[in-house]
C-alpha cells in the first residue's frame, strides 16, 4: 500500500464522528429530554402502584393495580406531600393531576397516598428527591477515566502510525527498504 493511502485512511480515522455517551451529545439535534430529568418517584402495595412526576408546581400521577399494571378505574385519590395534603384531580382512568401552592426546594419529602378504589383501600407511602439544578447538571455532564483512557489510546495508536509513516518515508527518499 503506499504511504500516502495509508495517511488518507489515517485521516479519515481521525475526523470519523466521535461516539458520545448517554447524556453526553453536544450536538444540536433536539431530543426527547433536555437538561436533567423531572423529579419522581413510586408508591406501591400489594394492590397498587403509583407514580408520581414533579415538573415545577406541576405534579402528574398514574395509578396502576399492581397485580397486571393496569390503570385503576374509578379511583379516589388523597395525596400528602411533605405533611401537606395535596388536592388531587381525576383526568382519565389511573391519571390523576396536582397543582402545588410553590415549587419546592431541594430535599427529600415523604409521600403519603390513600388509594380509594370500590371496596379495596389502601395507603402507599414513598419518597420524592429533589436535587439542586446546579448539581444535576454538573452531574449530568461528568467525565470518568475510562473516557480519558479511550482518547489517551487513540492519540497513542495515531502517534505510532505517524511514526511510522514518517519512517517510511524517509527510508523511501534515501533509497533503502523500510
Amino acid at each position: 500500500m503506499h504511504p500516502i493511502h495509508i495517511l488518507a485512511a489515517l485521516s479519515l480515522a481521525a475526523a470519523s464522528p466521535a461516539w458520545a455517551g448517554e447524556g453526553h451529545d453536544h450536538g444540536d439535534a433536539p431530543t426527547a429530554t433536555t437538561g436533567s430529568a423531572l423529579p419522581r418517584f413510586v408508591a406501591t402495595s400489594d394492590l397498587f402502584e403509583l407514580v408520581g412526576v414533579l415538573n415545577g408546581k406541576h405534579l402528574t400521577l398514574w395509578l396502576d393495580h399492581a397485580a397486571d399494571n393496569s390503570p385503576v378505574k374509578d379511583a379516589k385519590l388523597e395525596l400528602e406531600l411533605g405533611g401537606i395534603k395535596i388536592p388531587v384531580e381525576a383526568h382519565a382512568e389511573g391519571e390523576f393531576e396536582a397543582t402545588l401552592a410553590k415549587p419546592l426546594a431541594p430535599g427529600e419529602f415523604p409521600v403519603a397516598a390513600t388509594v380509594y378504589a370500590g371496596e379495596e383501600t389502601d395507603l402507599l407511602a414513598g419518597d420524592l428527591d429533589i436535587h439542586a439544578e446546579a448539581e444535576t447538571a454538573e452531574a449530568a455532564h461528568t467525565h470518568g477515566w475510562q473516557e480519558y483512557a479511550l482518547w489517551a489510546a487513540i492519540a497513542g495508536v495515531g502517534l505510532i502510525g505517524l511514526a511510522w509513516l514518517i519512517r517510511r518515508f524517509r527510508s523511501q527518499r534515501l533509497g533503502g527498504v523500510a
